[in-house]
């Protein structure tokens, strides 16, 4: 926290206090507290306004507090919760129905984080590999990508590039492969008669908001088909909306074996992931073999089914080209003195900062003080993803706070 930065007082120091007191220290949040939220914008608890540009890392697309993603939980509340996957519910064959569909796909597995989600479609995988491409037991091997964020689990952490995500949690499990992120020869290479699938990100978000080279996902799909192994795509942070389609694999016109989702599925309202995938990989996962007592919940079923109802209208990945565009317009007119680069698809940004610049996060400090919340990324970049309901003044001010944070002296 810099309070030469950013002043802290009142009502936000008390509960700051209180959660340093009594709360696990694995974040280090910006000092402020937030109470409520609409749209784009959130009231702290001293009753100080701020313009939210990161959206829960993608699981606001839609804003907080959605009216219609609001109404149907409600109304779900008041009917049923959950049944546990012990019974069925009258919202599950819809919900499961309705993403298949969004996905072009035949069967959903839900679950509840993305963690879960990355975790499932590794099963998925290495049982497919097992019962249908006839690998050896035990002896399945996943290709992943160097700068990689799938989540936070023991095996997940295992195969990250991130010091501070992997280092004091081993051992780790073993099976994963991970090569240069953007590079096709790489995946080729490492390819051997033991691998069940590759593992990646279209656009890699914690790394900071990484596009890989234009055809890279048009070619690792390619050598996916021809080489016999799984495409698995984690779009939890990149789809639904985020990057001007629904996926950003639709980019390049590109279908993964499996979609991995979360983040905005549960419409920020509450925790909703899912792999999809066609009967020809989903299929060898039978009773008792995966499960979640919350995966599937019928409250969860309610607001993913309406998620894909706005996502159906194609009015969110409209505003994100169309607002995105000039997002990054905006963006790369900053003085060259300030920023490297500009990284990103659709309205999702990557500020890298120029060399001599304070850090990412002193940044994200000014921009606080502001009343802009951003979040800073891997090295020094802001990483600036607004909601997808945001308006265009909004944008425009949101780069003017920016730009005088840049500007500012030390």
């Amino acid at each position: 926290m810099s309070d030469g930065v950013v002043s802290v007082s009142g009502a936000t120091r008390e509960q700051l206090n209180r959660a340093e007191n009594h709360s696990a220290h694995n974040y280090s949040p910006l000092p402020v507290v937030i109470e409520s939220g609409s749209g784009c914008w959130v009231k702290d608890v001293d009753g100080v306004d701020y313009l939210d540009v990161l959206a829960g890392y993608s699981a606001l697309n839609f804003g907080h507090a959605h009216p219609a993603l609001v109404q149907v939980a409600r109304e779900q509340l008041g009917r049923l919760t959950l049944t546990s996957r012990a019974f069925q519910h009258d919202r599950f064959a819809q919900f499961c129905e309705d993403l298949s569909r969004l996905c072009r796909k035949e069967a959903v597995l839900p679950m509840n984080t993305g963690a879960e989600a990355v975790e499932t479609a590794l099963k998925l995988a290495r049982k497919w590999g097992y019962d249908v491409k006839g690998v050896p037991p035990g002896r399945a091997e996943v290709i992943t990508c160097s700068g990689n964020f799938h989540g936070r689990t023991i095996s997940i952490v295992g195969f990250s590039s991130d010091p501070d995500a992997y280092t004091g949690f081993g051992p780790y499990p073993a099976g994963f492969v991970t090569v240069e992120y953007g590079n096709v020869k790489a995946f080729e290479s490492a390819i051997t008669d033991h691998t069940v699938a590759v593992l990646l990100e279209p656009i890699q978000g914690e790394a900071g908001v990484l596009v890989p080279p234009a055809g890279y996902l048009a070619a690792v799909r390619e050598m996916c088909t021809r080489r016999g192994v799984l495409m698995i795509a984690d779009e939890i942070q990149s789809g639904l909306g985020r990057t001007g389609d629904t996926f950003a694999c639709d980019h390049e016109e590109v279908t993964p074996d499996i979609y991995v989702l979360g983040k905005a599925l549960g419409g920020g309202l509450v925790p909703v992931s899912a792999v999809v995938a066609d009967w020809e990989a989903m299929h060898v996962i039978g009773p008792g073999q995966h499960g979640s007592t919350f995966g599937g919940n019928p409250l969860a079923c309610a607001v993913g089914s309406a998620v894909v109802a706005l996502l159906e209208t194609g009015e969110y990945q409209e505003r994100s080209r169309r607002l995105g565009a000039y997002l990054h317009g905006m963006l790369r007119e900053l003085p060259a003195r300030y920023v490297a680069e500009v990284r990103g698809r659709g309205l999702w940004a990557g500020v890298q900062l120029a060399e001599g610049m304070p850090s990412a996060r002193e940044i994200c400090e000014r921009l606080l003080a502001r009343r802009v919340l951003a979040k800073d990324a891997h090295e020094g970049t802001i990483r600036i993803a607004p909601p997808l309901v945001v308006e265009r003044d909004e944008l425009t001010w949101a780069v003017e706070q920016l730009a005088d944070a840049l500007a500012e002296e030390f």
